[in-house]
C-alpha cells in the first residue's frame, strides 16, 4: 500500500468537504483519526491543527446524517 495512512498537520486539507463522496470523506477521516492517536501516543497529546480537522470531519459527519 503505497498510500499515507495518516493526514500529518502539514499536509493540505480540504477547504470544502461537501464536494466529496462519502467513501472519500471516510478515508480522509482515517488518515486523521489515525494521525491524532499517533500523536497522542507519541507526544502525549494531539496537535492542534489535527484536533481541529478531526471536529470538523465530525461536523461534517453529523451534517450528512441529518441531511
Amino acid at each position: 500500500m503505497s498510500e499515507n495512512l495518516y493526514l500529518t498537520p502539514e499536509e493540505s486539507f480540504p477547504e470544502d468537504l461537501n464536494g466529496m463522496s462519502d467513501n472519500e470523506l471516510q478515508v480522509l477521516d482515517s488518515k486523521v483519526q489515525r494521525q491524532l492517536d499517533r500523536e497522542i501516543i507519541v507526544d502525549g497529546e494531539p496537535n492542534s491543527e489535527t484536533e481541529f480537522r478531526h471536529y470538523v470531519m465530525d461536523d461534517e459527519f453529523t451534517d450528512r446524517k441529518e441531511r
